[in-house]
C-alpha cells in the first residue's frame, strides 16, 4: 500500500471513529453556535463606546473561528494520542508500514474537515445574526480563510500531538489543553485588541501562533471602515501575505514536532 492509502485508510477510520461518537459531534458544531448566540446576540459589540466589546461585529469573527481552530485540535489529537499510549495501539502501529507522520497527517486531515464544517457554520451564523456590514466574505476571501484554517488546524493538531505525548493520561492531555489554550486564546489579538493591553505586553503576542490566524483571517474579512472600527488595530504586519507566511512556518514546526512526540512504541 502506498503512503497515500496509508493515510487515506488511517483517515477513514478515524473520521468514523468520531462520527460514531454521537455527544462528540453535537457539541463540536453546538459549540460554536452557543458562542455566538452569547457573545454577538446576548452581549453584543459596543462599536466606539470602549471596552471589551469595542469593535464592530466583524472584527470577533476571527476570534469564533479561533475558538474551535484551537481547542479542538488540541484536544482530539492530544487525546487520541494519551489514549493510544493507555492501550498499547503504537506498539501495534510499529508493526504496520503506517508512519507516525502518516498517522498524524491522515488525524490532522479529518479535523481538518470537521473544523471547516464547524467554520462554515460559524460564518453563517454571523451573517445572520450581526449581518455583513463590516465583513467582506466573496469567494476568494473564503477560500483563503479556508487555507488558514487548514494550516491552523494543522498546526494544532502537531501541538495536541506533543501534549498527548508528553501528558500522562487523557486528563493529563485536557488539563494541559486547556491551560495553553485559554490563555492563547485570549492574548492572541481575537477578542481582546492590542489598544487594551499594557504596551509592554503587545509585542509578546506575536509570540503566539494564534496572533497570525487572527489577525491574517481579519485582514482578509474586516472592513475597518464601518462605524466605530478602530483601524490601527487590524493586522499589524503587512498584511494577510506576511502573516500566512508566517503560520505555514509554524505549521511545519509544529507538524514536525508532533509526530516526532508520537511514541513508536509504549
Amino acid at each position: 500500500m502506498t503512503a497515500a492509502g496509508r493515510v487515506r485508510a488511517e483517515a477513514s477510520a478515524a473520521w468514523r471513529s468520531f462520527t460514531r461518537r454521537r455527544t462528540a459531534v453535537f457539541f463540536t458544531f453546538f459549540f460554536p453556535v452557543i458562542l455566538i448566540l452569547i457573545f454577538a446576540v446576548l452581549v453584543q459589540t459596543n462599536p466606539g463606546g470602549g471596552g471589551l466589546f469595542a469593535q464592530p461585529p466583524g472584527y470577533y469573527l476571527p476570534g469564533y473561528l479561533a475558538v474551535v481552530v484551537l481547542f479542538t485540535p488540541l484536544s482530539r489529537v492530544g487525546s487520541e494520542v494519551a489514549r493510544h499510549r493507555e492501550g498499547n495501539r503504537f506498539e501495534k502501529l510499529a508493526t504496520t508500514p503506517l508512519g507516525r507522520a502518516e498517522w498524524l497527517l491522515a488525524h490532522t486531515l479529518v479535523n481538518v474537515a470537521i473544523i471547516g464544517i464547524a467554520g462554515l457554520l460559524i460564518l453563517g451564523l454571523m451573517a445572520l445574526v450581526t449581518g455583513t456590514a463590516s465583513l467582506a466574505l466573496g469567494p476568494a476571501t473564503l477560500a483563503l480563510v479556508a487555507a488558514f484554517v487548514a494550516f491552523a488546524v494543522a498546526l494544532f493538531c502537531g501541538f495536541g500531538a506533543v501534549l498527548g505525548g508528553l501528558a500522562d493520561s487523557q486528563d493529563g492531555v485536557i488539563a494541559a489543553s486547556n491551560t495553553v489554550a485559554l490563555p492563547l486564546l485570549f492574548l492572541s489579538d481575537t477578542f481582546v485588541s492590542p489598544g487594551l493591553l499594557p504596551a509592554w505586553f503587545r509585542p509578546a503576542m506575536n509570540l503566539s501562533p494564534l496572533t497570525y490566524f487572527a489577525r491574517g483571517v481579519r485582514d482578509l474579512t474586516y472592513r475597518p471602515g464601518a462605524v466605530g472600527a478602530d483601524a490601527s488595530s487590524v493586522g499589524s504586519l503587512a498584511g494577510w501575505e506576511a502573516n500566512l507566511a508566517v503560520l505555514v512556518v509554524l505549521t511545519l514546526v509544529f507538524f514536525a514536532a508532533g509526530a516526532y512526540a508520537i511514541p513508536r512504541t509504549d
